[in-house]
């Protein structure tokens, strides 16, 4: 939001709009990350709710509900028992509990977002899409077009973008991706295996930029 005043992207808004922007409780807890010049325009004009957006309301909120309650909290019994003792498993029910564990966290986070958004929509307002069936895409790097996308295009336009993106040459670019996906890890958390995620993406980033 600074940044984007700073810049002139979105005008200061009225300190009400600017205090709903900031708790409007719907994306607080698990996403999408909600832009100013997104939603303050929304503002400018009473919230309207109709009987297309109550449907589509329900829906996400039931379509996340099953996600998060139904999907996640099963498979998670798996990944959990086998990350918990790994000794006491084979190598068959590691790969099956690492199957579990990337549908837990699909359905965990994407559940969330959904629920999110429907929760907004029944208050008249639209967030902005977060994923977009990732598990289908042909590269890390569509997987990251698909994926978490309020926070992947966060890290493009206001981290990767601002070093240099791709304006300052092409070994340039993959060392900008590598920092921008390592910035990635830490927003997840200041941990050890944070780091190691956010380098092993931009590394597998690099990697598809070259093999292309």
């Amino acid at each position: 939001y600074l940044v984007d005043v700073y810049n002139r992207r979105v005008s200061v808004p009225d300190f009400s709009d600017y205090l709903l922007y900031m708790t409007f409780f719907p994306h607080l807890v698990a996403g999408p990350i909600v832009r100013a010049r997104d939603f303050l325009p929304q503002l400018k004009t009473p919230p309207v709710i109709n009987r297309a957006h109550l449907n589509e309301g329900l829906f996400l909120i039931t379509k996340g509900f099953i996600k998060k309650a139904v999907v996640a909290d099963l498979v998670s019994q798996y990944s959990d028992a086998a990350f918990s003792a790994p000794g006491s498993f084979s190598g068959y029910e590691h790969a099956f509990s690492t199957l579990c564990y990337t549908m837990q966290i699909y359905c965990d986070f994407s559940g969330y977002t959904d629920m999110a958004i429907g929760i907004a929509l029944l208050l008249g307002y639209r967030l902005c899409l977060n994923f977009d069936s990732p598990y289908k895409s042909t590269s890390i790097t569509e997987f990251w077009r698909r994926w978490h996308i309020s926070l992947s295009s966060w890290l493009r336009d206001y981290i990767y973008i601002p070093m240099g993106g791709n304006r300052k040459g092409f070994i340039a670019q993959l060392c900008f991706l590598v920092i921008t996906m390592l910035i990635g890890g830490f927003w997840h958390g200041a941990d050890w295996k944070f780091v190691f995620w956010g380098v092993a993406h931009g590394l597998l980033l690099v990697i598809h930029k070259l093999w292309k």
